[in-house]
């Protein structure tokens, strides 16, 4: 069975050396004049693109976005996206794996996640000053290597983290706590590693140590949304991924997906998106 190619950062060691755990590159010595072009795909670890002057298109998980100025695209492990950057783009590509910001430090894992499962972030001309400047302090910190550089750009980071954040103001916080959010973000996590093999709401809940109950007034009061909607939500981007990104047949997709009936999943799919799996392909691929 076909599978998205998927992209790794210096794979290979437990605890590996900051630059085969986190990366920064300057994009406009990194695209050198050309124009960047790159196929669906995705990647181990979290990219970031940040882009002071840029036009180009982006497509992340099947939602397409315009490339403009001031701007960051943030991209999670797992996730499936295509890319088309101008050759007279100007900014910063981070790139880094899991382990390297603070993975055991429960307030700054936290950090990352909130931050992180939002895709697309668009600044105004001064807003963009402030997370622009930390990203040239990095860049600088990570070039020239000096003692305990390391420990400096995570602080960074984590600032960077923080304005990103503050542009979250449509997600409605104000009815959430801290710890709604963590099990939400956790909730998250869970789903897009287990939904090949776990489609129900109490699986979930028992995983996250809750009730039925209590997840679904967590989801509700974050979201607006029941469990059961991501969940589904989950298995068609699932889905999508896999008729987009690959040639595999609907009846491995389903497979792939834990549906042994076929024509099940083929009417839940056409139920979530009004297409059938092979009218979608045909339509948007």
């Amino acid at each position: 069975m076909e599978s998205i190619p998927v992209r790794h950062l210096n794979a290979g060691q437990k605890e590996p050396a900051l630059s085969d755990a986190f990366s920064i590159r300057d994009i406009q010595s990194l695209l050198d004049g050309k124009d960047m072009v790159q196929e669906l795909h995705r990647h181990d670890f979290y990219y970031i693109l940040a882009l002071e002057n840029a036009s180009g298109s982006h497509n992340i998980d099947f939602t397409p976005y315009t490339i403009s100025n001031q701007s960051v695209f943030f991209i999670r492990p797992g996730q499936v996206h295509q890319l088309i950057l101008n050759a007279a783009s100007t900014g910063y590509l981070l790139q880094f794996r899991d382990e390297f910001y603070f993975p055991n430090d429960k307030s700054f894992n936290y950090l990352l996640r909130k931050a992180s499962h939002t895709n697309h972030y668009q600044f105004s001309t001064g807003g963009f000053k402030k997370p622009l400047g930390l990203l040239t302090y990095i860049f600088q910190e990570f070039t020239e290597k000096n003692e305990r550089y390391d420990e400096v750009i995570k602080a960074n980071l984590g600032i960077f983290f923080i304005e990103l954040t503050r542009q979250q103001s449509s997600r409605p916080t104000e009815t959430t706590t801290l710890y709604m959010q963590e099990r939400l973000e956790k909730f998250l996590e869970l789903l897009e590693v287990h939904i090949f093999t776990h489609k129900q709401v109490a699986q979930y809940a028992e995983m996250l140590n809750l009730s039925v109950y209590q997840l679904n007034a967590v989801v509700k009061a974050a979201l607006g949304k029941t469990s059961s909607e991501l969940i589904n939500g989950q298995i068609i981007l699932e889905a999508k991924r896999c008729l987009l990104a690959t040639s595999n047949q609907v009846n491995q997709t389903a497979y792939r997906l834990g549906y042994e009936d076929v024509s099940y999943f083929i009417r839940f799919f056409k139920k979530h998106t009004g297409y059938s799996p092979e009218v979608f392909r045909h339509n948007f691929k």
